[in-house]
């Protein structure tokens, strides 16, 4: 079953949340302790995001440098076999177009075909550090929608080359992103809008939200695309606040708004620890109030927030 019909046939607002592979050279005991932390709350899927390769300049003792190229965090595909063979919980490893060709692509998608993985999240991603703007890789793709027309290909039997396959299997199944506060390259709302009909035209079967504080952003997105005619699964990403310095970092790194009452909450935090119980109090509002509404699922970013994500939930589930 996919994680279409996962979500579709719960009777409740179903959970899910997403992983970081662990840093290269560190293990992966960490990222198994924080899913038995959230497994309780009976998990229908669990994220593994991917992450490009960078380019780090390595000091050679000498006044020069030497540019490396570098992922500091591979292994999303092992990780996601990993986890599904250990827990038994479907994942959804994270396909992008930064970093990636074609034929790299096509290669990620045969070693998931292997390991009976057949649930993505397609995505464009984010810019390498390096770069003032998004650069794809020589033959590779500027958008998330060329992404998934390979995909479809794919399911069809048929290789970027195209020559096709002998054996077809289990075809891939995909949900994409959107943007309730838009996406930050977007020129407007409508722009934006428009792009994420387009993705679902291309075979998107859900999509989820990047995070957000304000759940009048949400719903206003929500009707926006309904009224354009978009009939998908639209979830709610989201993410407790837990340290007084996110105030800052979260707007700027995602590009979202912070709700007035929530940042006069946090002005008068003099720790961490008071900053993590008003985020996890406002966590439960907001995810109460989305639940309220038939919300079909919610969705947790992990990183960072396992514990605070394991208080929410037990208030809420």
């Amino acid at each position: 079953m996919n994680i279409i019909d996962l979500i579709n046939q719960t009777t409740h607002t179903a959970f899910s949340f997403e992983l970081l592979p662990p840093l290269k050279g560190t293990g992966i005991d960490k990222l198994y302790k924080d899913i038995d932390m959230l497994r309780e709350f009976d998990p229908k899927y669990i994220n593994i995001t991917t992450h490009r390769s960078e380019y780090v300049y390595q000091d050679l003792g000498d006044g020069t440098f030497q540019r490396n190229r570098i992922r500091r965090r591979p292994g999303t595909v092992a990780v996601a076999a990993a986890i599904q063979n250990r827990y038994n919980i479907p994942v959804v490893p994270h396909i992008l177009c930064s970093g990636f060709s074609r034929e790299e692509t096509e290669y990620v998608l045969l070693d998931l075909q292997f390991l009976g993985i057949y649930d993505l999240l397609v995505l464009r991603g984010d810019k390498a550090t390096h770069e003032k703007t998004f650069i794809p890789e020589p033959d590779g793709y500027a958008h998330a929608i060329e992404l998934e027309e390979q995909i479809n290909r794919f399911n069809q039997g048929i290789f970027v080359d195209g020559s096709e396959m002998k054996v077809t299997a289990t075809p891939f199944t995909y949900g994409v992103a959107c943007y309730p506060e838009k996406h930050e390259e977007a020129p407007n709302a409508e722009t934006d809008l428009y792009w994420l009909k387009k993705k679902i035209e291309t075979g998107a079967c859900y999509a989820v939200t990047q995070l957000f504080y304000d759940n009048r952003k949400f719903f206003d997105f929500v009707a926006r695309a309904r009224a354009a005619g978009i009939t998908i699964p639209i979830i709610p990403g989201i993410k407790p606040l837990k340290r007084m310095a996110q105030v800052n970092t979260i707007p700027k790194t995602f590009k979202v708004d912070l709700p007035e009452e929530l940042t006069t909450e946090l002005r008068r935090c003099h720790t961490d620890a008071d900053a993590q119980q008003v985020g996890t109090e406002w966590c439960v509002n907001q995810c109460r109030e989305l639940i309220r509404h038939g919300v079909p699922s919610l969705h947790f970013y992990s990183i960072g927030a396992a514990d605070s994500i394991q208080a929410v939930a037990r208030q809420i589930y």
